[in-house]
């Protein structure tokens, strides 16, 4: 079971952390310290989630391969939100470098050696 659960916890952490990053973007009228407060209040749960997620884990993951999976759907999440919440183009050259991303995550994730 924590072979479902684990990475689609981190995988939800991912998204939460996307847009704390990059959601507060979109509200460019208010201040910064609104920003801030909002982007806090997103990753705060993100933050909650990740480390129970990474606690519960550990020992069917080790902490390299959770890290791994955090950083891979934190790319996804990211091209997602600047895509389609702050309409921003996507490029090839930006794929390509997603993909490379993705590629290192999946061999940190290939095995526990």
């Amino acid at each position: 079971m924590k072979h479902i659960v684990v990475p689609v916890m981190i995988a939800i952490s991912g998204a939460f952390m996307a847009f704390a990053w990059l959601g507060h973007l979109r509200i460019k009228h208010y201040g910064f310290w609104v920003a801030l407060g909002l982007s806090w209040m997103v990753v705060l749960p993100e933050y909650v989630l990740n480390v129970f997620a990474t606690r519960y884990g550990h020992g069917t993951f080790t902490g390299a391969q959770m890290a791994a999976m955090h950083l891979a759907s934190g790319v996804v999440f990211v091209l997602l939100v600047s895509r389609y919440v702050l309409g921003e183009p996507f490029s090839l050259r930006q794929g390509l470098g997603f993909a490379l991303l993705l590629f290192g995550s999946v061999l940190i994730l290939g095995g526990r050696n």
